[in-house]
C-alpha cells in the first residue's frame, strides 16, 4: 500500500467515525449555518464536514428582499450524505414543509386563515410564503373583482384561506379572495342592520350601468336603478349621474337574506303624478317633446316627470301603416290633444291626427251623397276597387256597384292600379272613415226605372229587337227601356213547334213578346213569344164566341184578325 492510498483511507475513517459519532442519518432536519450566498446558491455548514448547496429561490421571499445574510442560522432537510469527496444534499425547501406542513394541516382540517406573503408572479398566479412552505395562489383568487397591478400587495404580510392541499405531490393552493369575501360579508351584515326601508343617506356612486348605478352607503353598495332616479324619463344614467359624485338616496327595499339594497332618488321629490287628471282633462290640448319613438308609437313629455304616448293609430287621419318615425322625429316640439288619463297606471294618451281637421268629417261636408267624384285606382282586392279622392282619403266601389247588369267579378278585370275613373258618393261614415263610391250610377238603371215606372211587369207585352240569334233562342233589347236586355228561349219562339226555329228572325228585326218573370232583385226580364200568341188566342175566343158554338177556331182567329184590320 502505497502512502497516498493509506492516507486516502485514514481520512475516510476519520469521516465515518465523525459522522458516526454525530449519529447522524439521510432524511432529517438539520440546523446550519450560511457560509456564503453566490449567484443563485447558498453555501451551508451543517457539521457534516462538508458543506451543501441551496438554491436562493427555496429560501422564498427573504432571499427576494434581501434580508438572507451570511451567517443566518436556518434548517435544512438532509437528503443525501456524500462520501469525502462529494458534498452534502440539502433542501431548505423540504426543510420548511416538513416543519410547517403539519401545522397547515391542522388549519386546513380547522378551516383557520393562515398568514403568508405574496413574493413572486408565475404562469396563472402568483406563488406564496407560508412561513416555510410555498403555495399557490390563482390569479382569480386574489381580490373580489379583477386587479390589474398586484405589486402593491406583494411582500405584505396578510391572511389566506388554504383552499387544497396535496402532500404526496407538495401542493397547496390558497386564497386570499374568499377571506376578503368572508370579511365584506361581516362588515356588510353589520352595516344592513343599521339600515332602514324608507331612511334617507347619502352616498357615492361607485359605478355606472346601463340599467342604473351603484352607490357606496359607506361599506355597502345600494342599486339605484335608471327608473328610480327621476320622474321623468332618463334614456341612460350618465344624463345626471358621474362616478364619485355624492347623493341623497331613500332606501326602497332592503334584502336581508342576499343584503341587497334598492335605492331611489325620486321618491325624495313630489309625485308629479298627484292631481294628474285636474290638470290634464281630456280633450285638452298642450305641447310638449318628444322623447322616445317606438314601433307602436312616440312618447311626449308634457312636463318634468310627465309623459304620455301617443299611439300609431292616433298620429295621422290617413297614413294607416307608417312608422312613427317617419311622422315625427325625437326632441321634436308637437301639439297633441289628451285623449284619456289613468292615474292608477300612471298613464296619458294622447292624440296627435286630433289637432288637425278630420278630413272624412272635411270630405262629407263638401261631397253630399249624389256627388260626382274622380281620382285613382289605388288598388284592386277581391271585394273592390280603392280610389284615391281629395284630402288625401280612400272610397271603395263594391263590386255590386260597378256595373247594373254584368258580374263585379267579370267587370273589375277591365280596371287597372292607376287607372283614373269617374265615380258617385253614395254613403260617407265618418266614425269608420268610409266612403262608399259606385260607378254603375253613372249610368241609367234600366231594370230600376223599369221598376218604379210600372211598365215592366209581368204578362205586359214589349217590342224588342234583336241583337243575336244563336241555336239556343234570340239575344234581345227592349225597345222602350234603353240598355235592358233580354234572351227568348227556342222553345218560347212560337206555339208551333214547326215555327220554333231561330233563323226565321234577323238581327234588326223587332218582334213583340210578353213578359213571363220581372226580378228587379236578380235583375232580369224573361220573354216569351209563344206565351203572347197564347194569351191573345183566349181573348180571341172570349171575345168572339167558343169553338162550341159551332164556329171553328179559324173562324174565331180569323174574324179577330179581320177586328184587329178594321180597328188599325
Amino acid at each position: 500500500m502505497s502512502q497516498a492510498e493509506s492516507m486516502t483511507e485514514d481520512f475516510a475513517s476519520l469521516f465515518a467515525e465523525s459522522i458516526a459519532q454525530q449519529d447522524l442519518a439521510e432524511g432529517y432536519v438539520a440546523k446550519g449555518k450560511i457560509m456564503a450566498i453566490e449567484k443563485d446558491v447558498a453555501i451551508i455548514d451543517v457539521g457534516l464536514k462538508v458543506e451543501g448547496r441551496v438554491p436562493l429561490k427555496e429560501f422564498g421571499a427573504k432571499a427576494k428582499d434581501g434580508t438572507l445574510n451570511v451567517g443566518d442560522e436556518v434548517e435544512v432537510y438532509v437528503e443525501r450524505i456524500e462520501n469525502a469527496l462529494g458534498e452534502a444534499m440539502l433542501s431548505r425547501e423540504k426543510a420548511r414543509r416538513e416543519e410547517s406542513w403539519v401545522r397547515l394541516e391542522a388549519k386546513f382540517n380547522a378551516q383557520e386563515r393562515v398568514e403568508g406573503v405574496i413574493f413572486n408572479q408565475v404562469k396563472g398566479g402568483f406563488t406564496v410564503d407560508l412561513d416555510g412552505a410555498v403555495a399557490f395562489l390563482p390569479r382569480s383568487q386574489v381580490d373580489i373583482r379583477p386587479i390589474r397591478d398586484v405589486t402593491p400587495l406583494m411582500h405584505i404580510p396578510q391572511p389566506f384561506e388554504i383552499l387544497k392541499m396535496d402532500k404526496r405531490r407538495g401542493n397547496i393552493v390558497v386564497s386570499r379572495r374568499t377571506v376578503l369575501e368572508e370579511s365584506r360579508a361581516e362588515q356588510r351584515s353589520e352595516i344592513v342592520q343599521n339600515l332602514e326601508e324608507g331612511q334617507t343617506v347619502e352616498g357615492m356612486v361607485k359605478n355606472i350601468t346601463d340599467y342604473g348605478a351603484f352607490v357606496d352607503l359607506g361599506g355597502i353598495d345600494g342599486l339605484l336603478h335608471v327608473t328610480d332616479m327621476a320622474w321623468r324619463r332618463v334614456n341612460h344614467p350618465s344624463e345626471i349621474l358621474s362616478i364619485g359624485q355624492t347623493v341623497k338616496v331613500q332606501i326602497i327595499r332592503i334584502n336581508q337574506d342576499t343584503h341587497r339594497i334598492s335605492l331611489g332618488m325620486k321618491q325624495l321629490e313630489s309625485d308629479p303624478w298627484d292631481g294628474i287628471g285636474v290638470k290634464y282633462p281630456a280633450g285638452k290640448r298642450i305641447t310638449g317633446t318628444v322623447t322616445n319613438i317606438t314601433d307602436y308609437g312616440a312618447f311626449v313629455e308634457l312636463e318634468p316627470g310627465i309623459e304620455g304616448l301617443i299611439h300609431v293609430s292616433e298620429m295621422s287621419w290617413t297614413k294607416k301603416n307608417v312608422h312613427p318615425g317617419k311622422i315625427l322625429s325625437t326632441s321634436q316640439e308637437v301639439d297633441v290633444v289628451v285623449l284619456e288619463v289613468d292615474p292608477n297606471k300612471r298613464r296619458i294618451s294622447l292624440g296627435l291626427k286630433q289637432t288637425l281637421e278630420n278630413p272624412w268629417d272635411v270630405f262629407a261636408q263638401s261631397h253630399p251623397s249624389g256627388t260626382e267624384v274622380e281620382g285613382e285606382v289605388k288598388n284592386k282586392t277581391e271585394f273592390g276597387l280603392f280610389i284615391g279622392l281629395e284630402g288625401d282619403v280612400d272610397g271603395m266601389v263594391h263590386l255590386s256597384d260597378l256595373d247594373w247588369n254584368r258580374p263585379g267579378e267579370q267587370v273589375i278585370e277591365e280596371y287597372n292600379k292607376g287607372d283614373m275613373v269617374k265615380a258617385v258618393v253614395l254613403d260617407v261614415d265618418v266614425d269608420k272613415e268610409r266612403i262608399s263610391l259606385g260607378i254603375k250610377q253613372l249610368g241609367k238603371d234600366a231594370i230600376g226605372d223599369a221598376a218604379a215606372s210600372g211598365e215592366l211587369r209581368k204578362n205586359a207585352v214589349v217590342s224588342a229587337k234583336v241583337t243575336a240569334v244563336n241555336d239556343g233562342g234570340l239575344e234581345v233589347e227592349l225597345v222602350d227601356h234603353e240598355g235592358l236586355t233580354s234572351f227568348i228561349r227556342r222553345s218560347d219562339l212560337s206555339r208551333d213547334r214547326d215555327e220554333q226555329r231561330p233563323e226565321r228572325f234577323s238581327v234588326g228585326q223587332t218582334l213583340d213578346a210578353r213578359v213571363t218573370n220581372f226580378s228587379k232583385k236578380d235583375r232580369k226580364v224573361t220573354l216569351s213569344i209563344k206565351a203572347l200568341e197564347i194569351a191573345e188566342e183566349k181573348q180571341a175566343v172570349a171575345q168572339f164566341g167558343s169553338s162550341d158554338s159551332g164556329a171553328s177556331l179559324g173562324d174565331i182567329l180569323g174574324a179577330a184578325l179581320k177586328k184587329q184590320n178594321s180597328d188599325d
